[in-house]
């Protein structure tokens, strides 16, 4: 049903200005605006609200039942558009995002911190997930943004790189190669490894990098996982070294471990903020988008 706003706005001014010029006035325009707008009213309505004379107007007994009603409808409606404008204002609201897992270790929690801090009553919610779902999940709208791997893009998202993200070689400290500071690809060959596997994309951006046969590469990738803190916590068992993004690894959780540095080539991958082409960040998640981009 349409909702005559400048009818009700209309007859509740001539209500409480005794009349059409007047009401005019207030409204900022013209008599015959204001007469056309009632008579609007009246005919959606189906009932007469205002009895007018050459010299006088009186509402009629619907007219003042309904006064009081149409006064709360206008104050009600004002209420809510002055709560959404100021809402937008002060960057109020509560925000999804969707990120695969390895931002949420330590590349984001210091910048939801300072959010925080600045905006104390807004929740956030966080889906950590694949990095196809963290697409699928700002696409259907069930996140604003994401935080995903750079790379091929879907055509209705836009893509805004935000930090590199280099593979390292993870290891406890009674490992072999414990002391090194560095190692080859190469170098690694003899030793058993774990792996995250496909779920993240992380063996794709890999396998385009170590599949030249030029290589001649022979990894023993012993063990597959599906997420970087698995393979994590079978490093601190001394299960084996793993092949992770430095992003994975939170500082100080396991003291034992030992991160080095893979060259020949370096590898890494970029993580990007991605939305949609079409979208509109709320004024909530606009502000903790441009924290994570200036990040």
């Amino acid at each position: 049903m349409k909702i005559d706003i400048l009818g009700v706005q209309a007859f509740v001014a001539i209500a409480d200005f005794g009349g059409f010029q007047k009401a005019a006035d207030t409204l900022h325009v013209t008599q015959t605006a204001v007469t056309q707008r009632l008579r609007n009213l009246e005919d959606f309505l189906g009932v007469m609200l205002v009895e007018r004379t050459t010299r006088t107007i009186a509402l009629t007994g619907i007219g003042k039942d309904f006064l009081p009603q149409a006064r709360r409808l206008l104050q009600e409606l004002s209420s809510t558009l002055t709560e959404i404008r100021e809402t937008g204002k002060a960057q109020r609201g509560d925000i999804t995002i969707a990120s695969v897992p390895t931002a949420g270790i330590q590349f984001l929690p210091e910048i939801v911190r300072e959010y925080s801090a600045r905006f104390p009553d807004n929740r956030v919610k966080i889906l950590d997930q694949a990095s196809a779902r963290v697409a699928e999940a700002v696409l259907s709208r069930e996140a604003e943004f994401g935080i995903n791997l750079s790379g091929s893009t879907h055509p209705d998202l836009v893509s805004v790189p935000v930090v590199q993200d280099e593979f390292v070689l993870l290891c406890r400290d009674d490992h072999a190669l414990a002391k090194r500071r560095s190692l080859t690809w190469v170098q690694i060959q003899p030793y058993p490894l774990i792996f995250s596997g496909d779920v993240n994309g992380n063996r794709a951006l890999l396998d385009s990098y170590l599949g030249d046969k030029s290589m001649n590469l022979s990894l023993q990738f012993q063990y597959e996982v599906q997420r970087s803190s698995t393979a994590i916590g079978l490093v601190a068992a001394g299960v084996a070294a793993a092949i992770v993004p430095n992003l994975a690894i939170q500082k100080g959780t396991y003291p034992r471990l030992r991160v080095i540095k893979l060259k020949e080539p370096a590898i890494s991958r970029q993580l990007a903020l991605i939305t949609r082409k079409a979208g509109h960040l709320s004024p909530a998640a606009r502000a903790l988008y441009d924290m994570i981009e200036a990040a």
